[in-house]
């Protein structure tokens, strides 16, 4: 079992940059990767970036260049940094461990909140 657990939502305005963070506890040696996904209501959840355990990442067209994605050495902790944020980028960020092949692959493969471990979600806001 694990548990992970989002900080760092916020409000901020066009431009503006937001860390998020993800604590996992628990056995986090099962899952290949680890991934930032997000939700806005009405539209289906969609990854935003994700990290194997290779430590290769991969990240959707919209966000390349300004988020990163990364972890602290004991892979316990799981970061999010967001710069120069777009209204766009409005949503609830969920924090996901999960088996997958590789960054590569789970970028663009459908989402399955059933599988996998999920964490509550925290919500950024971008405003114009």
């Amino acid at each position: 079992q694990m548990q992970l657990a989002e900080s760092g939502g916020g409000s901020v305005q066009a431009g503006g940059s937001l860390r998020l963070s993800c604590r996992a506890s628990g056995d986090t040696s099962s899952m290949h990767c680890m991934g930032w996904y997000r939700q806005i209501p009405g539209k289906e959840r969609e990854a935003v970036a994700i990290i194997d355990s290779d430590g290769s990442t991969s990240y959707r067209d919209s966000v390349q260049g300004r988020f990163t994605i990364y972890q602290d050495n004991t892979k316990t902790t799981l970061y999010l940094q967001m710069n120069n944020l777009k209204p766009d980028d409005t949503a609830m960020y969920f924090c996901s461990a999960l088996g997958c092949p590789s960054a590569a692959v789970a970028i663009t493969a459908p989402v399955y909140t059933e599988f996998g471990y999920w964490g509550q979600g925290t919500q950024v806001t971008v405003s114009s």
